[in-house]
């Protein structure tokens, strides 16, 4: 795999968005017609547990397979997708490059001094970049984004994908899905997100992402080990369930009556924790941002009746749930009522879906 595939890689007009959570299989497929989007297909399958772990895939097979019942529930056609990867062995980071190189020169000089940037072996890793633009104060130098993943994080993905037939034109970085599916979430933003900043805090299972706008730009982003999980946790402790029935039953809503009480008020308590430390270091990090004028929460735990009204509450900032969906056409196969119900846990889908039409744009 080159250097120029290995992680943006190529594009197409044909993709599905796979997001591989630590939880679930989301699966999206979008279309085009001029500059409005629809939604041709989606599906959500949960993973059985311990088939990620640490944000790595440790059982191809069984992530295979269920993300075989995805597209069969989907009803899509469609064999390319987009996926991504996260954690600790994916590195992202802004370098200075001399503009007279031409990309193949650039692509040696990369790799040659990779050992400055990468603190893994130069073979052990895949490597990819892209050209941001001229460098603010220097003319003869361009920003590059340079991406680069260990190996067995791509390849267990492609063994997954592989196993249920599919074929991975791009394999992206999580938090640039999540920037990339921001567009969706303007029509949410306050005066559009211009001029405004605005806290995306995509509250999953296991993690909690933070990614800050301001004026339609990514400021900032933090990842914390916070999510969902925990709930699942304190249902086992308090009422001495399995993780399975723990899980089952926050789905089926067949908890205690005094569930909101003994143990959701105490959670939502800590999720609003949780965000408001990210939100402090942000301010930390950056001097000349000390307001949030919005906050878009997403996630599974964005789910929670009554959660963005808690965090309003809580934080003094106003709060609404992520509709990325919601200026959209919805095709029927897609289950559009399901997908009003899903939709704030489908950022990353939604962004990776997304990368179909970047040639285009």
């Amino acid at each position: 795999m080159s250097i120029k595939q290995s992680l943006f890689g190529r594009r197409s007009r044909e993709l599905i968005g796979l997001d591989i959570s630590s939880s679930a299989v989301k699966l999206l497929e979008l279309s085009r017609r001029g500059d409005r989007y629809s939604v041709e297909s989606f599906a959500i399958e949960l993973l059985p547990p311990n088939c990620i772990v640490d944000r790595q895939i440790a059982d191809p097979r069984a992530v295979g397979e269920v993300i075989l019942k995805a597209m069969n529930r989907a009803g899509t056609r469609n064999r390319q997708c987009a996926v991504a990867v996260a954690g600790s062995s994916v590195i992202s980071k802004v370098i200075s490059m001399p503009a007279s190189l031409k990309d193949n020169d650039m692509e040696e000089q990369i790799k040659a001094e990779a050992d400055q940037y990468i603190p893994y072996p130069i073979d052990e890793v895949n490597l990819d970049f892209q050209v941001l633009g001229p460098t603010a104060h220097d003319k003869e130098s361009v920003d590059v984004l340079l991406a680069a993943c260990r190996k067995e994080q791509v390849e267990s993905r492609i063994a997954a994908l592989e196993i249920a037939g599919l074929t991975p034109l791009i394999v992206d970085i999580e938090a640039y899905a999540l920037e990339n599916s921001c567009e969706l979430l303007t029509h949410q933003m306050p005066a559009l997100g211009v001029g405004k900043t605005v806290a995306i805090v995509d509250v999953g299972a296991s993690t909690t992402s933070l990614l800050v706008l301001h004026d339609l730009q990514t400021v900032y982003t933090r990842d914390q080990s916070f999510g969902g999980r925990q709930l699942t946790e304190d249902i086992m402790r308090f009422y001495g369930m399995s993780f399975e029935e723990a899980g089952k039953a926050t789905r089926l809503g067949n908890l205690p009556a005094n569930y909101d009480a003994e143990v959701l008020s105490h959670f939502i308590a800590d999720m609003a924790q949780q965000i408001d430390r990210a939100l402090q270091f942000f301010f930390a990090a950056a001097s000349r941002h000390n307001v949030i004028d919005q906050l878009i929460l997403a996630g599974g735990c964005a789910h929670i009746p009554g959660v963005d009204a808690a965090i309003q509450k809580r934080l003094q900032i106003p709060c609404v749930i992520a509709q990325p969906f919601a200026k959209m056409n919805v095709d029927s196969r897609a289950k559009p009522a399901q997908l009003g119900q899903d939709q704030a846990s489908m950022l990353i889908a939604a962004g990776l879906a997304l990368r179909a039409f970047d040639q285009e744009s």
